[in-house]
């Protein structure tokens, strides 16, 4: 009897370890960017954390993906794939991509996301509600 408890306790911790442990898996959902680094965000800056392992999002000018694999609260980009459409908010864009990836801690509680990095600065997100 205690190597079949033994076993289905085994079991049953495996299958929880296979959870998703990055940011989607504690943000799961779309976010609309609403402060960056203590300014106003520029308009419709969007990020996406409903796939596991991945981000997606439209930046000023671009849509935007890539990877995000390490474990929540920790965020950390791959190398970002982006469209190249020019726009007036060229310089907003460049901002944003260049903060998004120098993040490196993810904070959801309720409608809001901080993703924050060791120079202290922020991008606050703001909860997307569902249509």
């Amino acid at each position: 009897m205690p190597r079949l408890t033994a076993c289905c306790l085994a079991s049953l911790l495996l299958t929880a370890c296979q959870g998703d442990e990055t940011i989607s898996g504690y943000a799961n959902g779309v976010w609309t960017l609403t402060e960056m680094d203590g300014g106003p965000a520029p308009a419709q800056v969007i990020l996406d954390v409903t796939e596991q392992g991945r981000i997606s999002g439209h930046s000023p000018c671009n849509r935007y993906s890539g990877s995000q694999n390490v474990p929540y609260p920790w965020f950390e980009t791959g190398p970002l794939s982006v469209t190249r459409m020019a726009c007036p908010e060229l310089e907003a864009e460049t901002r944003y991509l260049a903060l998004l990836h120098s993040m490196t801690l993810a904070e959801a509680t309720g409608d809001v996301l901080i993703l924050s990095n060791e120079a202290g600065e922020e991008l606050i997100f703001a909860r997307q509600l569902a249509d």
